[in-house]
């Protein structure tokens, strides 16, 4: 099998949001064009956002139908990044919450794809 290493969104603007995700993750691009932007996450997953008006074969979807999941080493982390992306003025989908897996919220990005900050529950 393949090994699968980049997520690819589906933006309105790839100016705007590139904007977005380099503050959001304190990076700048690797790559920018009129119609792409890319991102090389610490993971070593590469985050693309290109333009939903350009892709080609051309996408349906919009944002939502998916989460970027953002693991943290606490529930204190999780409270601390909801309180500094909410004084940003980042969409807030869902509060934190502790759920069966951790201790969790979810925000928006411009174009409303799901962004899942959590901290694992220990085992």
């Amino acid at each position: 099998m393949q090994n699968a290493s980049f997520v690819i969104l589906y933006v309105d603007s790839p100016a705007a949001s590139c904007r977005f995700y380099r503050a959001l993750l304190g990076a700048e691009p690797v790559e920018t064009s009129p119609t792409f932007a890319l991102f090389a996450l610490k993971s070593g997953i590469m985050l693309g956002l290109w333009s939903r008006h350009t892709v080609q074969p051309g996408a349906e979807a919009v944002g939502g139908g998916g989460e970027l999941g953002m693991p943290v080493g606490s529930a204190d982390q999780v409270d601390a990044i909801h309180r500094e992306w909410k004084e940003q003025g980042i969409t807030i989908l869902q509060e934190p919450v502790d759920l069966d897996f951790g201790r969790t919220f979810v925000a928006a990005d411009p174009d409303s794809h799901r962004l899942r900050v959590f901290a694992p529950t220990e085992v």
